[in-house]
């Protein structure tokens, strides 16, 4: 016997696969029954799902009296004589998918061709359709251009005897085309005679003059560094000056401590409104009417059917949008919850809205709820007991901010004891190394070798640019172990999801060096490109390890959170997709804008109106 929990808020999976087996399942909310379909993962059967909605309606409408009397719970140790019933809706639907009504052609009178005139299918000699007179292009225009002058003057008589036979007989067809045709050569040769100017006598002084701007310093010498012998040279910079306030943040903090993610609603005590059918007259407050206002949205011991959550589900899937949840994983969730309610007897001083509401809201924190949860100071200290270094590899797309976010959970890995080492692997980037330098030069200022005792907390381990990467943090991982650090911290170049060769080195890269954890660096303003990046990395990733179980995505880290307000759709987005946890979300520019992610908080704000 399998056991293993219905995946209700995943809408549209309802099946379950466990090596060699699939199940399929459907549930019935009123009677609280599920029907079970096992069968073979190779067989490809298209008739399953008609099958278990047959044995449903069918077993549901032979029992319905007396599930009403007794329960589901009542009839457990009870005997159901059904299969006779069975075996002949599985002789239907497998009949069902076999046969196939064969495909009829159309008649002549169905098609286009029988509502054509014999009249519009007639061509005369000579004659030219009117797309293909417009279309083409007058080809050697040079040549002709002595004679389409002259063409007006020998058939200025022969227009006279058109116009005055006119009254008596239309033009031909080849007239109007020759006519049409002299009366554009005329006004091409108007436009020609306008365009034509005389050429200016002082011609423009070549060379670029200098742009000054009415506010600015008319002093130009003062900023003009061009001829400077100190330009670009290190010794000439003047040094950094550091300020550790501002590099901390938040005084008042405890050191080594990462806090949940905080959101303030400022709708907790909000009731919820019901809205009034504008097209009717309102009703004043006190009277009867607002009482039966009141009452309108309100179910009384009823089950609830599709028809009367798909007005709310609508709404609410339009709201996750604009969230910026992606639209897919929207309809998906709407679906689940219809299928979690259909059927369920609500009670009596309950709304749909707030019943679909609550039932969404649960959906929402199971999903930001993980599975696995990720403790990298506990998965540290078990690496330290092994004397090996526990390895963090860091992928994503371009400007993301892995190698700034890097930089914080190394700060907030030393403020616990532990000792990072930094991998660059970025040796593409222009850049990447010496932004990476910068974070190293910091950090060991915050936390310098005197307040631990002597001992270097951390460290750049770098090869230049232009190098493997693999092999590079193969090299940081073994000067790790023989130097005694903690932590590796693998810094990779950002790369597009659809570029194959780069996908390809970091498939290597992680193959060859199994770190403990792969993060997933997204930042929290895309919508649906969140789903596509998370998709198309697990699948790259598959696809070009060598292993026979490729090494895919461990967990998320949500960058730039700080700049979407309340639009935290992409957290459910790619929580959804993977089912991987949040591990770290990046909340400023600080070292200590680091936090854990808290689902309800996160709901909290998906849910604002």
């Amino acid at each position: 016997i399998l056991t293993a929990p219905l995946p209700q808020e995943r809408g549209g999976n309802n099946s379950f696969t466990h090596e060699a087996l699939t199940l399929k399942y459907k549930l019935d909310n009123q009677f609280e029954l599920v029907f079970v379909v096992g069968f073979q993962k190779i067989l490809t059967l298209t008739y399953v799902d008609k099958l278990i909605d047959d044995v449903h309606k069918e077993f549901r409408d032979k029992y319905r009296n007396e599930f009403q009397q007794k329960g589901a719970l009542g009839l457990l140790n009870g005997t159901f004589d059904f299969k006779d019933d069975f075996m002949r809706l599985l002789r239907d639907a497998e009949e069902s998918s076999r046969v196939r009504a064969p495909t009829v052609m159309k008649t002549f009178e169905q098609s286009l061709k029988s509502q054509k005139t014999v009249k519009c299918m007639i061509e005369t000699r000579g004659e030219k359709p009117k797309e293909k007179v417009k279309n083409k292009k007058n080809k050697g225009s040079k040549k002709d251009g002595t004679e389409a002058v002259a063409a007006p003057s020998k058939t200025s008589a022969g227009d006279k005897q058109l116009s005055a036979a006119g009254d008596k007989e239309e033009l031909t067809k080849d007239e109007i085309l020759q006519k049409n045709r002299e009366e554009f050569f005329r006004r091409h040769m108007k436009a020609g005679e306008k365009s034509r100017s005389p050429k200016p006598d002082a011609q423009k002084e070549k060379g670029k003059k200098p742009r000054v701007w009415d506010l600015g310093n008319s002093n130009a010498k003062v900023l003009d560094y061009s001829n400077s012998a100190t330009n670009g040279s290190a010794e000439a910079c003047p040094v950094e000056e550091f300020d550790p306030d501002m590099a901390l943040g938040d005084k008042n903090r405890e050191p080594g401590r990462l806090y949940d993610l905080e959101y303030e609603s400022d709708d907790e005590a909000e009731e919820e409104k019901v809205v009034q059918n504008p097209s009717k007259p309102s009703v004043k407050k006190g009277g009867l009417g607002g009482m039966f206002g009141m009452l309108k949205g309100l179910v009384g011991s009823k089950s609830l059917t599709r028809e009367d959550m798909d007005p709310v589900l609508e709404k609410m899937k339009d709201h996750l949008i604009a969230k910026n949840v992606a639209a897919e994983i929207a309809v998906q969730l709407c679906e689940s919850v219809a299928k979690k309610l259909e059927g369920k007897v609500m009670g009596t001083f309950t709304t749909v809205t707030s019943t679909v509401k609550q039932a969404l809201q649960e959906a929402l924190v199971q999903i930001l709820q993980p599975q696995r949860r990720v403790d990298v100071l506990r998965d540290v200290m078990d690496a330290q007991r092994h004397r090996r270094p526990y390895v963090i590899t860091f992928c994503g797309v371009n400007g993301v901010g892995k190698s700034t976010n890097l930089a914080k959970i190394s700060f907030w890995l030393i403020e616990n004891g532990f000792s990072v080492l930094i991998a660059a692997c970025d040796t593409f980037r222009a850049g990447a190394v010496e932004q990476l330098r910068t974070h190293t030069r910091r950090l060991n200022a915050l936390h310098p070798p005197e307040s631990h005792g002597g001992r270097t907390m951390v460290q750049l381990y770098e090869k230049g640019y232009g190098k493997d990467a693999a092999g590079i943090a193969m090299e940081a991982i073994s000067y790790a172990r023989n130097q005694g650090f903690d932590v590796v911290l693998v810094d990779t170049a950002g790369r597009m999801q659809d570029n194959a060769p780069l996908m390809t080195a970091l498939a290597k890269l992680i193959a060859v060096n199994a770190p403990d954890l792969v993060l997933f660096v997204g930042e929290a303003l895309v919508g649906n490109e969140a789903v596509d990046q998370l998709v198309k990395f697990n699948k790259a990733l598959a696809d070009h390890s060598m292993a026979q179980t490729p090494r895919l995505i461990d967990g998320i880290v949500l960058t730039k959170f700080d700049t979407i307000d309340d639009k935290v759709g992409a957290a459910i987005s790619m929580t959804y997709i993977t089912s991987k946890p949040i591990v770290f979300v990046g909340t400023g520019q600080t070292y200590c804008d680091l936090r854990s992610l808290n689902a309800k908080a996160v709901v909290a704000a998906l849910m604002k109106a």
